[in-house]
């Protein structure tokens, strides 16, 4: 089998057992290009920190090992230690000198100048997100954009959206934008995102830009109720074991690998939890996902075809 084969085989069909990621690492760390780690550029716009917490709460291996092992941090405000003008020294050296991994949490502010996200001032001038982004992305060997306000505008951008707030690959489009959305993003699927580029490139990616390996299937493929949903018993409250699909499960239409990958170290994950998904991976997520606990309409492709994996597609 050729290495990305293998590399992807493996992330597809290691998803039920825990610690992903260390094995993850025991497989395919010893295959990692010799030489310096490439510089890493974290920029956060118009974001909660939802992503870089995800990414600090990640276990076997912790995010030393993943930091340690992959990248070398050059710009993180969530972790760097340097401050002020020294940190952005950091920031403008890294980018002049190019061949760094840029990762951008956060939807880009577009109204008011850019304005309603400042990552730094410097002396009397404001250095916007949206100015930032535009500097960097050209300079950048790869883009990811992180999360679902970053990939495509989420929460930020939600209705009536007085920031102008976009996703990143709005805003760019003259570079492959590798969207890694969710609200907040598992940390495997940035980790795995991440070896994926620094083995053999760009991924294979679906219309929205997010990796196959991870957001290639809809969640209502792979549930747990699935079988409930084919023999058409749904749950009349939440808490009930049926399928949720007349409770608003957006699992039809939305695409993610969560009912095997689960969370905290392959521990839970909302459906698990016995709450509907809410589809926090999707392009035009929340607006298309409101009102939550609302059915979907009965003739979308989800509820007719049971689990197309291009409901989301039709459904945006």
């Amino acid at each position: 089998m050729e290495p990305r084969d293998e590399f992807q085989s493996f992330c597809r069909n290691n998803l039920n057992r825990p610690n992903f990621t260390g094995r993850l690492f025991d497989q395919f760390s010893g295959t990692l290009p010799p030489g310096p780690k490439p510089p890493l550029i974290w920029l956060e716009a118009n974001a909660c920190s939802g992503d870089s917490i995800s990414i600090l709460n990640s276990v076997a291996p912790g995010l030393g090992q993943i930091l340690c092992s992959l990248v070398e941090v050059r710009y993180w405000n969530a972790l760097m230690p340097s401050e002020g003008q020294k940190a952005q020294e950091l920031l403008f050296t890294t980018a002049e000198a190019g061949n760094f991994i840029l990762i951008i949490e956060g939807a880009i502010s577009t109204a008011g100048g850019g304005r309603f996200a400042i990552p730094f001032r410097s002396g009397d001038y404001l250095f916007t997100s949206e100015e930032l982004l535009l500097y960097l992305a050209p300079k950048a060997k790869y883009i990811i954009a992180a999360g679902t306000c970053a990939a495509f505008g989420g929460p930020s951008a939600a209705r009536p959206n007085p920031s102008g707030s976009k996703g990143v690959w709005e805003i760019i489009q003259d570079r492959p934008v590798v969207n890694v959305s969710g609200c907040p993003i598992n940390p495997d699927w940035l980790t795995g995102t991440l070896f994926h580029l620094l083995l053999f490139g760009l991924p294979e990616v679906d219309r929205y830009q997010r990796p196959t390996l991870f957001y290639g299937q809809t969640i209502h493929s792979a549930c747990q109720r699935r079988s409930y949903f084919d023999t058409g018993s749904f749950a009349a409250k939440l808490g009930d074991a049926e399928c949720m699909f007349t409770l608003g499960c957006m699992g039809p239409v939305t695409g993610a690998d969560c009912p095997y990958r689960l969370w905290n170290d392959h521990l839970n994950w909302p459906v698990k939890a016995g709450t509907p998904c809410i589809g926090c991976t999707k392009s035009g997520f929340p607006d298309r996902s409101t009102p939550f606990y609302t059915p979907l309409p009965e003739k979308l492709p989800g509820r007719t075809e049971r689990g197309n994996p291009n409901a989301e597609e039709d459904l945006n």
